[in-house]
């Protein structure tokens, strides 16, 4: 299956409700555009962005004279990509390079930086994982059998260790071997803990402080968290001053809209998602071709 399959298949729960409204015959009326902006909404797109979109779309198909389900879905799909920011730099690709992944208990940060780790060994990148949640062993654990699994070096300590301190290690290394790509993986924290915040925000700025090459700060959204995930990233946004976004479990939500709206209403890249369990489902986010997966587009 190409990358293309396995994102139509990923976001096959999520495309359910809009396909339902373009099967219309006849005239496009009221009725198709008030469908589509409720299940806009219902997709968890929001509803500010969910009647922005509509409205646009409504005027560019009396313009254009746009009448097909096609032709529909082909523009909503292409309205849609407008709202994603977009990067100059992809902090993955663009090396040498430090990223740290944050997020609450649950989002995936942990498998997240193993399959990262491995895709970029698997591209020729020297490679090294930091473990800087150091409250949870199995976060270590985990890193450390996606390390051996992906011939990855992971730099840890033990447990209940300071994290800041593992990163300020993490950097250390990796500009004395030259390492090209640095992944650290962070504690979860509950967003609404003003202390656990100010935490993060002391690791955040040791590595920075310490780090020679460009530090980027990735939020690691759980999409099957819908509306919550929003109040998570404005949290966690106004905390830390995030770079950008990866959003993982999309093939488990029927309301993958939740990429749109945390991404347009933060103004914050997406540079990589998770439709599925494999490695091969974490993907490099391309606007347009997300979009017409899900309203149903051949990409």
């Amino acid at each position: 299956m190409g990358l293309a399959d396995r994102l139509r298949s990923g976001l096959a729960k999520s495309r359910e409700a809009l396909n339902q409204i373009f099967y219309m015959g006849g005239d496009v009326d009221e009725q198709f555009w008030e469908d589509l902006e409720d299940t806009l909404v219902m997709g968890d797109i929001g509803p500010e962005l969910a009647m922005s979109v509509t409205d646009d779309l409504r005027e560019l198909a009396a313009k254009k004279g746009l009448r097909t389900a096609d032709q529909l879905r082909e523009a909503l799909a292409k309205r849609l990509a407008e709202a994603f920011p977009t990067s100059e730099r992809d902090p993955f690709d663009d090396t040498p390079s430090c990223v740290l992944f944050v997020g609450i208990n649950g989002a995936g940060k942990t498998t997240t930086v193993g399959k990262l780790a491995a895709a970029a060994k698997g591209s020729g990148k020297s490679v090294l994982i930091g473990g800087a949640d150091t409250f949870r062993a199995a976060a270590i654990e985990q890193l450390q059998v996606w390390g051996e699994r992906a011939d990855v070096r992971v730099v840890t300590r033990e447990r209940g260790a300071d994290p800041a301190s593992v990163c300020y290690d993490v950097v250390e290394t990796a500009e004395r071997e030259g390492t090209e790509l640095m992944l650290i993986d962070t504690a979860g924290r509950l967003h609404t803990s003003p202390e656990l915040m100010r935490e993060l925000a002391k690791i955040v700025n040791v590595t920075r402080k310490r780090a020679s090459m460009p530090v980027t700060v990735v939020l690691v959204v759980d999409a099957t968290t819908g509306q919550n995930g929003l109040a998570q990233a404005k949290e966690f946004n106004d905390a830390l001053d995030l770079d950008g976004l990866i959003v993982t479990k999309l093939d488990g939500t029927s309301k993958g809209g939740i990429a749109v709206s945390i991404a347009s209403q933060l103004d914050l890249p997406i540079w990589r998602i998770g439709v599925g369990e494999g490695i091969d489902d974490f993907q490099s986010f391309d606007a347009l071709n997300f979009t017409r997966a899900l309203v149903g587009e051949t990409i």
